[in-house]
């Protein structure tokens, strides 16, 4: 008898919801789970004692060990790291294996379209929180306004994974990583592109982080967001061709982009090229690498004057609670600016034990229907149980450990290179996640 096989790659800090929902479907329906990662150690720590379930090390440099794990699975789930999946991609398309994955769609894996679909194999990216459940939830309400008749002009849509209200309440910043540090430090730096009102708008990386839009969240209260890479692509996937504002955005709490503009702009985000004497510096010394020489300043004084900041400001706060202005060694002897910012921000910025996560999603769509403008916002807010079971391991891994079960039994028929925008997907998807409370409100005016 063939017992169905999920193969999961990657243990790490986004895995521990879907691996807890996977093994109560594999114990539920006989199935058999294969947790694999790098770290065979992490593997097993997730899946403890569960029957139905093992640990092993996996590591998709071995391609021959890596197709031989792969050739037993019936779907892959991958939560390596996204320049991996094209490989992880190419195995699964030899075995004919099903694979999924919360990551955006590369365009190594877009030209992988026509070779999935003609051996029945699906290949579902973007199914975690953002992208995924954004992705789920606007098609959700935008095929509803279609059925009724209407006609959209302007979409938007903001998600973050913040802290929690009670979390680290000294923490000026409001935030922590709780998602892959490194994503963090490197987020925006590409030009953003987007419509607004009718016309197209660009934002290069130096200018991102000064140019925010205000949200404000029913229950939650007042963000700030900036817009993402490219809201253009998604004008065809969502079918909102002809549409004036379409834009999409990551949230942060207020203040937090004025502080994080100075990094940019100092260059302490940089990731081309390597620093000389990094094992000799302290924090402060690192910053002090991008600031004016000059005798009988400080840092904070350089940095102050640089960006015509008041002694006390808000930004400076948050420099200097994060460190920056500490003669503290930064504890490693090498790496980009990017990878040293990294290192001495997460001495802070990492969950600690009795630390939650608090995610928030905003959508809002206007639309004309019988010759009136109507608006919809829809919101959704989720906080994690503690520092391991996370509302972001929540977002990302229900949504892509539902999908596989779905496609485990036979209830999803689509097939090649897709993201979750169509209602054989999201419709089953969306209904689970508001049975284990994920779920977001709706709120309609006239405009």
């Amino acid at each position: 008898m063939h017992f169905k096989s999920i193969l999961v790659l990657g243990a790490g800090r986004s895995s521990s919801a879907l691996i807890n929902y996977l093994q109560q479907q594999a114990s539920i329906n006989n199935w058999q789970l294969t947790v694999g990662d790098f770290d065979q150690a992490a593997a097993k720590e997730r899946i403890g004692n569960a029957d139905f379930a093992k640990a092993i090390r996996f590591d998709i440099a071995d391609q021959d060990a890596s197709r031989l794990v792969i050739e037993q699975a019936d779907v892959v789930v991958s939560l390596m790291p996204a320049h991996l999946h094209p490989q992880v991609a190419r195995i699964c398309l030899e075995q004919k294996k099903h694979l999924l994955t919360a990551s955006y769609v590369s365009e190594e894996m877009k030209s992988l379209q026509d070779e999935a679909a003609s051996k029945g194999l699906l290949f579902l990216n973007e199914c975690g929180l953002d992208p995924g459940i954004d992705h789920m939830s606007a098609m959700q309400v935008i095929d509803k306004i279609k059925g009724l008749g209407g006609k959209l002009y302007s979409f938007e849509s903001f998600t973050g994974g913040l802290i929690s209200p009670d979390t680290d309440l000294e923490n000026p910043w409001r935030y922590k990583f709780t998602w892959n540090p490194r994503n963090v430090v490197m987020a925006g730096q590409s030009t953003a592109k987007f419509l607004q009102d009718g016309r197209f708008k660009f934002i290069p990386y130096q200018q991102l982080f000064r140019r925010t839009t205000s949200v404000h969240v029913p229950g939650a209260g007042d963000f700030e967001g900036y817009a993402n890479r490219d809201s253009l692509k998604y004008l065809e996937t969502y079918g909102l061709d002809g549409i004036k504002t379409m834009l999409r955005g990551t949230l942060r709490n207020k203040g937090y982009c004025s502080a994080w503009n100075i990094l940019v702009q100092l260059g302490c985000c940089d990731d081309s090229f390597q620093m000389e004497g990094v094992g000799q510096m302290s924090h402060v010394d690192f910053l002090s690498t991008f600031l004016e020489a000059g005798f009988g300043k400080s840092a904070e004084e350089k940095v102050a004057s640089m960006f015509k900041l008041s002694s006390g400001s808000e930004e400076l706060k948050r420099l200097s609670w994060s460190g920056l202005f500490s003669s503290e060694k930064i504890g490693i002897s090498q790496g980009t600016p990017a990878q040293v910012l990294e290192h001495i921000l997460n001495k802070k910025w990492k969950l600690q034990i009795g630390d939650r996560d608090f995610i928030v999603m905003w959508h809002r769509f206007r639309y004309e229907i019988d010759g009136k403008r109507k608006e919809i916002q829809a919101y959704l807010t989720t906080t994690g149980d503690d520092e391991n079971n996370t509302a972001m391991a929540k977002t990302v891994g229900l949504p892509l450990a539902i999908a596989a079960k779905l496609l485990l039994q036979g209830k999803i028929k689509s097939r090649g290179v897709l993201i979750p925008v169509t209602k054989e997907i999201y419709e089953p998807i969306l209904a689970e996640l508001g049975e284990q409370g994920i779920r977001l409100t709706e709120v309609e005016k006239n405009l």
